[in-house]
């Protein structure tokens, strides 16, 4: 007897990152899973009574985009709640900006947000330039993040309110002084920012109905890309309670797997550690899977904040042979991923430097070599890693976590080359970790990159150029990957890194009906027009949850 299908998708190019069956013109679907992928034909015999059919008129369909490292509910809140400006404004037009909206808000009211450039660090390292923030924001506290959102600028309002001073430093990350008068000048590094964000937590934060609404407007956004699935890369209790309620009242339209935060070097978040990892496992829903913690193993190259197995470039404060430290060392960290591994978990681990890279590898050579051979372990950014270190990489199966989006040519490069000089031209090694045969799964790292859209990525991937055109020239070209590589990456590769390959990722019998219907083949056409392709809508477990 023949199941009838509840959906046919036909008349198009489907791309299914299906080895057994690469490509194919229709999809039947039945609640909400794939019945069978094929010619027209094919698909016809599922055809019933109720089958609705669906004629695409020769548009492209692909996987659903899945997106292994973003902080999804981050960029809701910031689109909903905060002051949201982009890396290329200056200091001058910030400053305009926060003077805006401060005069929209009530005289006690935070302003938090970003993005400024990392590049601006210098300029707003100062108590002259905090003074004018101060005015700016008509002495209400104020709170920005960099483009890494590791750091943050802060002003006398909200130092005050986390009672940081001259005489009060935060023993942990770096409070930058002015040495003209000792006062702080706003600028905190990683963990020094975290006394300012439990200071606006305390002033109220956000609500639970907020959380949700954040929550569910960040997956709004990824869906208007073509995302059914990603991994938020560090989770607090709000966040994992919106992700539980909207999945409970059917309105979670994607797969999440979320990453339990073990230690907060930036978030500020209230509850972190164990006693959030053994809280995890109340929040699993259908489709919200909270398999993974998150650790920080060192900050960002910028701030001199990641270790490296060379030392940075000299400067006044460091000197000429400072390469950067860790948050944890050997044993720590062994402890942490030998209890992950322990409680059937995976570990996303972030490490930008390429000797946090090697510390890492080393502990889980270790892992590997006690018979945790399943346990699922990413590496975030694995943006530098030493040549040695590749083969390591792929030998003991630790995904690549990657954000082509914060890499190609732009602000970030050009904040890497100031303190790592031409180091920073080797950024990114994808095609080496890819030929070594390593897993190279794709994420965005949204909102730290403005834009949480695939395609960007891809196009990235494949150009080693700025898909927007707001930089000049590639980096290491040589590690460009091939288009369809490209689509891998984004999809059934990022999938896989996130224990969600058996679910989604291609467009496979008895996977969830996740796709995104794509006006063309990007693919197949030109590389530096893969960004222009525009997405027509996006399905999730059989429903249109995106029309654009």
């Amino acid at each position: 007897m023949v199941v009838h299908a509840d959906l046919i998708i036909t008349g198009a190019r489907v791309r299914t990152v299906d080895p057994a069956r690469p490509l194919a013109e229709a999809i039947a679907i039945r609640d909400g899973r794939i019945l069978a992928v094929g010619t027209a034909a094919e698909a016809a015999v599922f055809r019933g009574r109720g089958t609705e059919v669906r004629d695409l008129g020769g548009a492209t369909v692909y996987p659903g985009f899945v997106d292994v490292h973003n902080h999804h509910a981050t960029a809701g809140v910031t689109d909903l709640f905060e002051l949201s400006f982009g890396t290329a404004l200056g200091l001058d037009e910030i400053l305009d900006r926060v003077a805006a909206h401060a005069r929209s808000l009530p005289t006690d009211a935070w302003i938090t947000g970003g993005s400024w450039a990392s590049t601006l660090m210098d300029e707003l390292n100062s108590s002259a330039v905090r003074r004018r923030l101060d005015e700016a924001s008509g002495g209400r506290p104020v709170m920005l993040s960099d483009d890494s959102h590791h750091n943050r600028w802060v002003n006398a309002a909200a130092l005050r309110l986390a009672g940081i001073s001259k005489d009060a430093i935060p023993a942990e990350g770096v409070t930058l002084v002015d040495p003209r008068d000792g006062e702080p000048t706003g600028i905190l590094l990683e963990a020094a920012g975290i006394p300012v964000a439990q200071a606006h937590a305390r002033a109220g934060g956000l609500t639970p109905e907020q959380h949700r609404r954040a929550s569910q407007r960040g997956v709004e956004l990824l869906n208007g890309f073509g995302v059914t699935a990603f991994q938020d890369a560090a989770v607090s209790l709000e966040i994992l309670a919106a992700l539980q309620s909207l999945d409970q009242a059917g309105e979670l339209n994607a797969w999440v797997v979320s990453s339990l935060t073990v230690n907060d070097e930036i978030f500020g978040y209230d509850t972190v550690g164990e006693s959030l990892v053994s809280r995890g496992e109340e929040f699993r829903t259908a489709h919200h899977r909270p398999d993974f913690v998150k650790i920080f193993l060192d900050g960002v190259p910028p701030a001199r904040t990641a270790l490296f197995i060379d030392p940075y470039l000299p400067d006044d404060v460091h000197g000429a042979h400072f390469h950067g430290t860790t948050t944890m060392d050997f044993d720590e960290l062994y402890g942490w991923l030998r209890n992950v591994a322990e409680r059937g978990l995976g570990a996303k681990v972030h490490a930008t430097g390429d000797g946090s890279a090697r510390l890492l590898l080393d502990v889980v050579e270790r892992l590997r070599a006690e018979h945790f051979t399943e346990t699922a372990f990413q590496i975030a950014h694995g943006q530098f890693l030493a040549d040695s270190d590749i083969e390591r990489l792929a030998a003991l199966r630790v995904a690549a976590d990657i954000s082509p989006f914060i890499w190609y040519p732009g602000v970030i490069p050009q904040a890497l080359a100031e303190v790592l000089g031409d180091r920073a031209e080797h950024s990114q090694p994808n095609r080496s970790i890819i030929d070594a045969g390593g897993l190279v799964a794709g994420g965005s790292d949204w909102p730290v990159s403005e834009s949480p859209n695939p395609l960007e990525g891809m196009q990235g991937l494949v150009t080693r150029a700025d898909p927007l055109g707001r930089a000049p020239g590639t980096l290491w070209p040589e590690q460009a990957v091939t288009a369809e590589e490209a689509l891998e990456i984004f999809t059934i590769n990022a999938a896989t890194a996130m224990g969600l390959g058996d679910e989604t990722g291609s467009l496979t019998p008895g996977k969830s009906a996740d796709f995104v219907v794509l006006d063309r083949d990007a693919v197949a056409g030109p590389a530096n027009e893969i960004f222009h392709t525009r997405v027509l809508s996006t399905w999730f477990a059989g429903r249109e949850v995106y029309a654009g």
